[in-house]
């Protein structure tokens, strides 16, 4: 009932705000099922905890501590991204860049969008995930190409050709997961693509055919984790849409994409007993760290650039989910969390300073500590800890990855610390002059709401400073069941 109530709201939302989005309350009541869908997360979380795994509705439903926990993550970055977009898209249709139709398509794909990550993250059907991922697809397409502006149709062209072709090849590889699976359970061929029925059998799969199929997999969901080089799409989905639409992608859609993955490199590793797997992941990782930070240096878009941060800590954490291993696999989720809350963060405060200059060149966003101390303040914050700063929980996790990656795979860390140093310099020299720079800033028609924000960023700190023993033991629990 639990797991019911979870869809159930996002997909009713979607259905209410397409009736009632264009009105003056439609933002509190985007904002109202949002909430309303972390509450039930929340008792989903619970009776995971206390119960242990779930399987329901004929076994298509699959609830574990690995996804629950990024069930309850998506949907609390969801709850507060609702909050942030009320003020921001008052501000974008007074300018008039939205009008009330488009308003009306947004909070309704918003809450789809949300149902499709939720959908993706809770089934057991391997064909019902890659649905979904497709699902997804189409709903950001709408989102990122909501300005109608020539730059956002073809960030949103792109993006749709691009992952469409990804998508594609996972369909594929989900093909060839059904073929191995129907030669050894037979009759029970109808569950063929049920992961926990793949996992039990997964070490009498050919190990030739899962193999082909974890490759194709790794290309088509890599290309909507943004792994590179399949990462051209992201950084002008991020640019052109909304900021709200990019938020949402950066902390949700890249961690559900290598959520689905990680579902399938347990099964691989099982069929084959083999370290390439792992290896692929490390190197995609690597490869996305130094494309990420070195490509940092060259934005003059600050949406792009953060962009590019994103490539680079989706990156990091598939280079230490390719290391495997309890502390590697633990470093990794907790990468995941500081990472989705911190860049959410970090979007809320330059959509908001976008909003102030008229204009998303880093250039063109000078002295906001001066004009706006909070916003200021919050985007100095956040620059911090995603570069890694202590005490935040980025700088645990990467203190993590590279104190493993030293032990396990020493010839890695090397590169590690170069992309880190490299993003580290990019993002606090820009982040500064647009912090301390003189003001050349306007008045905003409507005040920013900087709550999720600093709320976002607490979390990070606390995260860095102390977690709590039930949160460690959920991510060592999770952290065993992706096992590497």
């Amino acid at each position: 009932m639990e797991l019911l109530i979870v869809l159930a709201i996002p997909l009713l939302g979607a259905a209410v705000l397409a009736l009632v989005g264009q009105r003056g309350f439609a933002p509190r009541i985007n904002l109202a099922f949002s909430a309303a869908t972390f509450v039930a997360a929340c008792v989903l979380t619970a009776r995971v905890i206390f119960q242990g795994p779930m399987l329901v509705f004929a076994e298509q439903f699959f609830i574990d501590p690995f996804n629950v926990f990024l069930v309850t993550l998506t949907a609390f970055v969801g709850m507060t991204t609702a909050a942030f977009s009320r003020p921001y898209m008052r501000i974008e249709q007074d300018r008039g860049r939205l009008t009330a139709a488009r308003l009306r398509l947004y909070h309704s794909m918003y809450q789809a969008f949300m149902f499709t990550m939720l959908l993706a993250l809770t089934t057991n059907n391997l064909g019902l995930l890659w649905v979904a991922m497709e699902a997804a697809t189409l709903t950001t397409v709408l989102l990122v190409s909501l300005y109608r502006t020539k730059a956002s149709l073809e960030a949103a062209w792109k993006y749709f050709i691009l992952c469409g072709v990804g998508i594609a090849l996972a369909l594929f590889g989900t093909v060839l997961l059904y073929f191995a699976a129907e030669r050894v359970l037979g009759h029970a061929g109808m569950n063929a693509l049920l992961w926990t029925q793949l996992d039990a059998v997964k070490g009498r799969l050919e190990p030739g055919i899962i193999g082909i199929a974890f490759v194709f997999l790794l290309v088509g969901y890599g290309t909507k984790v943004g792994l590179a080089p399949l990462h051209s799409w992201l950084p002008d989905a991020h640019a052109e849409g909304p900021t709200p639409v990019s938020a949402v992608l950066s902390g949700l859609l890249l961690n559900v994409a290598l959520y689905a993955v990680m579902r399938s490199k347990v099964l691989v590793e099982g069929s084959l007993h083999a370290a390439w797997p792992g290896q692929m992941l490390m190197a995609f990782g690597l490869f996305s760290v130094l494309v990420g930070a070195f490509l940092l240096w060259r934005q003059k878009d600050v949406k792009r650039m953060f962009a590019y941060s994103s490539i680079e800590h989706m990156g990091i954490i598939t280079f230490a989910f390719g290391m495997g291993g309890p502390v590697a696999n633990f470093a990794a989720l907790l990468h995941m969390t500081g990472h989705a809350l911190t860049k959410s963060a970090i979007f809320y405060t330059t959509g908001h300073a976008s909003q102030k200059a008229h204009s998303q060149r880093i250039d063109d966003i000078q002295g906001l500590r001066e004009q706006s101390p909070a916003l200021g303040w919050g985007l100095m914050i956040g620059v911090l800890a995603i570069a890694g700063m202590p005490p935040f929980s980025v700088f645990a996790s990467e203190f993590l990855i590279l104190t493993t990656a030293m032990q396990q795979q020493p010839w890695a860390t090397p590169i590690l610390l170069l992309g880190l140093g490299v993003a580290f310099g990019a993002l606090f020299l820009r982040g500064q002059g647009m912090v301390f720079g003189r003001s050349n800033l306007r008045e905003l028609s409507h005040a920013p709401n900087m709550t999720p924000v600093f709320v976002h960023l607490a979390l990070v700190l606390l995260l860095g400073l102390w977690m709590p023993q039930f949160l460690v033991s959920w991510w060592h629990t999770a952290a065993a069941m992706i096992g590497g």
